[in-house]
């Protein structure tokens, strides 16, 4: 169990000004007509939302006004692992996306061919904490801040720098609000992508939301970063779908991507588990589970993220691991603004780290730059990594 206090097929985000699909009358996402006929666990719910568009009004926020007061709920999840604790799910009963309560929502382990082992509340969580961002850096934009802060579940603090392009002000406002409203989703999944790594970074170095309960183990865990990747990709669709509230359009969204990842049953997920226990972990109880299995892919070098997949799966025989690409502050070119997002460490942790990037202690400086410092802060976990695990 994990406690969160908080993100390489290269086509996966949904371009500039994209729009979440609708699906098809006769489809869903690859099921065929029959299955909706099904009352059965969350296939009936997907068809019945799909139907339900013909009195939506597009939304002028991402988030209700109640969801959009209020930060993301906390969200509990497992290893990867099949140990006692551990809880798989079948697929096709996720239940509904809830943003403010559980509801029906289910969590757990799954399987995907393409991406291995899937983190569904890591998923939810890194989708939900995207949903937030975009409706708060929206609100900012709207009111021409071009300083703002936030948090997530960590003490750090976030804080942005916008420069607007020189003719902002002579802009027509619906074109304006174009702009900003697809600015804030695509900067909202990089924040949100960043402060899930940052998580990560952090219970690499001892870091514990809850005092008593060791992170460690989770850190970089091999289904971890893909997963947290997924969910801003995945909210990136669902903010982007005028037809459906966030909730509805998260449920769909989620459903389509597992399968084109190539979902598999829950126990296809738990063999999977068990094929690789001794090579990428060992232990049979919750935190006493020995991590060895570590995707330390953050992008840092050619800007995806490749998961990990069991080998000699039989159920995913010659299936390739799908790499998405993470979320970055280039595409802030097209529109002529420019973004600087740092983080101010307020975690006990935090001279650990900043150490490793200011070596010098007579000139330390008190932020990270996450698009600088990371791939140094990476590198350094790396090497701690093969000396307690060797290079393998």
């Amino acid at each position: 169990m994990k406690v969160f206090g908080n993100l390489t097929v290269k086509q996966k985000l949904a371009p500039p000004g994209a729009l979440g699909p609708s699906l098809p009358a006769q489809t869903m996402a690859g099921l065929p007509a029959a299955a909706c006929l099904s009352r059965g666990g969350a296939t009936f719910l997907l068809c019945f939302l799909m139907t339900f568009q013909a009195g939506c009004m597009n939304r002028p926020e991402f988030l209700g006004r109640s969801e959009g007061r209020d930060p993301p709920r906390i969200r509990l999840s497992c290893y990867a692992s099949s140990t006692i604790g551990t809880t798989y799910t079948d697929p096709d009963q996720l239940g509904l996306h809830g943003y403010k309560s559980r509801g029906s929502e289910k969590g757990g382990i799954l399987y995907t061919c393409k991406a291995g082992h899937i983190d569904i509340p890591h998923v939810r969580k890194a989708a939900d904490w995207t949903a937030y961002l975009a409706e708060k850096t929206l609100q900012h934009l709207r009111k021409g801040k071009d300083v703002f802060t936030f948090r997530l579940y960590e003490p750090s603090k976030y804080f942005v720098r916008v420069t607007y392009p020189q003719n902002w002000e002579r802009l027509p406002d619906a074109e304006k609000e174009q702009i900003m409203r697809e600015i804030s989703v695509r900067l909202a999944q990089y924040f949100a992508y960043i402060g899930c790594t940052w998580h990560e970074i952090l219970t690499w170095f001892g870091y514990r939301p809850v005092p008593f309960y060791p992170e460690f183990p989770s850190a970089f865990s091999w289904e971890d970063t893909f997963s947290n990747l997924l969910g801003a990709n995945i909210a990136g669709t669902a903010l982007r779908d005028t037809k459906r509230e966030y909730d509805e359009a998260m449920t769909v969204a989620i459903y389509r991507e597992l399968q084109e990842l190539g979902v598999q049953p829950r126990d296809t997920a738990i063999r999977a588990a068990e094929e690789v226990r001794g090579k990428w972990f060992s232990g049979d109880f919750l935190f006493l589970v020995s991590m060895k299995g570590r995707n330390f892919d953050i992008g840092t070098d050619d800007g995806f993220v490749t998961p990990w997949l069991v080998p000699s799966l039989a159920e995913c025989h010659g299936a390739q691991a799908e790499s998405y690409p993470v979320p970055n502050l280039y595409f802030l070119a097209e529109y002529g603004f420019s973004v600087k997002l740092e983080i101010e460490p307020r975690e006990l942790q935090r001279g650990k780290v900043l150490k490793i990037i200011y070596p010098d202690s007579g000139r330390r400086g008190n932020r990270i730059e996450p698009a600088i410092h990371f791939a140094a802060i990476m590198d350094y976990i790396i090497r701690d990594a093969e000396k307690r695990y060797g290079r393998e």
